[in-house]
């Protein structure tokens, strides 16, 4: 699995001590977004429908540091927007890494050539370029032509020079199983570090809320997506190996929506980075004052029937992953076996 090994054994050493302090409910990533806008209008996303006043908002590098300490998780993922149009993005990156958090700065790739020399390599430091599948679809999806080539030339870039680079590829109904061989065969032999997959999630302000999928339709389309895995075929999925069995209905998880706590201008987004119920102040009154128990699918919350995604339930199998029965497998794709 591409997740590298300081980091399986920092965050492992992490959920061991929230285990010894007796905690029920805590971070395991912070989704950091320092801003909303984007220099694309993918048609999944609904993040740049927001206000145009909201739009020209940026987080200071001292609140986005102040919102790593008060969250704790030893992982920050910094969606957007995109934030590389962030003028301080850099500093921001550093600080963090600064701190030891595993950082994963998520971009489309059309600024990420010329944004290199604002970064450093660090094995706390990973660019997460987004990429759907091959050139036509992904284009598509972007509804942009030739950000696919611009990508794909930005990733040999950052490898060539020392930097750790992952893609993350939001499934949607109507990708093609066969095609997506293609393109995890593609992304291996273009030598990224870890491919992440999610199925998409209906964004309330997404433009297309035609081709979000159903609980079912994931299960089914994963299974034909991932089939060539179990018998044995290889791909560097950076992934705990126990999400990718949910995925395919293996295994039945609830949802740990604390998990990747979303922090942005508007502050703590409450209940999660995927629903907008509205924001606290701080971190704590977000755990304390939000009531979980109408949230996820037991709740009963139509919002949550169908969502599989990788924010809400990757932290549910990383809890499941310290299990006794469940460590060896997690060890072992870790190690490449």
């Amino acid at each position: 699995m591409g997740v590298p090994l300081q980091q399986v054994v920092g965050v492992g050493s992490y959920l061991v001590k929230q285990r010894l302090m007796g905690r029920k409910r805590f971070p395991l990533v912070l989704m950091l977004e320092p801003l909303f806008r984007c220099n694309l209008a993918c048609t999944g996303c609904g993040k740049i429908q927001h206000p145009v006043e909201i739009l020209k908002q940026n987080l200071t590098p001292e609140q986005c540091f102040a919102a790593a300490e008060e969250c704790g998780a030893p992982v920050v993922s910094i969606p957007g927007g995109e934030p590389l149009l962030h003028p301080q993005i850099g500093e921001i990156v550093q600080g963090l890494v600064d701190r030891k958090k595993f950082i994963y700065l998520c971009t489309n790739g059309i600024l990420l050539e010329k944004s290199f020399d604002k970064f450093k390599p660090s094995p706390y430091f990973t660019f997460m370029v987004h990429l759907d599948g091959m050139r036509d679809w992904h284009d598509q999806c972007v509804d942009r032509k030739g950000v696919f080539d611009t990508a794909v030339k930005a990733i040999k870039a950052a490898k060539a020079r020392g930097f750790q680079v992952n893609t993350n590829t939001t499934i949607f109904d109507g990708a093609k199983p066969e095609e997506m061989h293609e393109f995890f065969d593609f992304l291996t032999e273009l030598g990224v570090d870890g491919m992440q997959l999610s199925p998409g999630y209906s964004y309330e302000w997404a433009p297309d809320q035609d081709h979000f999928l159903k609980r079912e339709q994931t299960k089914a389309l994963f299974r034909q997506i991932l089939a060539p895995m179990k018998t044995g075929k290889r791909w560097n999925f950076s992934h705990n190996p126990l999400f990718l069995d949910f995925l395919i209905g293996e295994k039945d998880y609830e949802c740990t929506p604390w998990g990747s706590p979303s922090y942005s201008v508007l502050g703590w987004q409450k209940p999660c980075y995927l629903l907008n119920e509205g924001h606290y102040k701080t971190f704590r009154e977000l755990l304390d004052k939000t009531d979980w128990n109408q949230y996820g699918r037991k709740s009963g919350n139509p919002q949550c029937a169908d969502c599989m995604v990788h924010c809400g339930y990757e932290p549910t199998a990383a809890v499941d992953a310290m299990q006794p029965q469940n460590i060896g497998r997690a060890v072992t794709s870790v190690l490449g076996g």
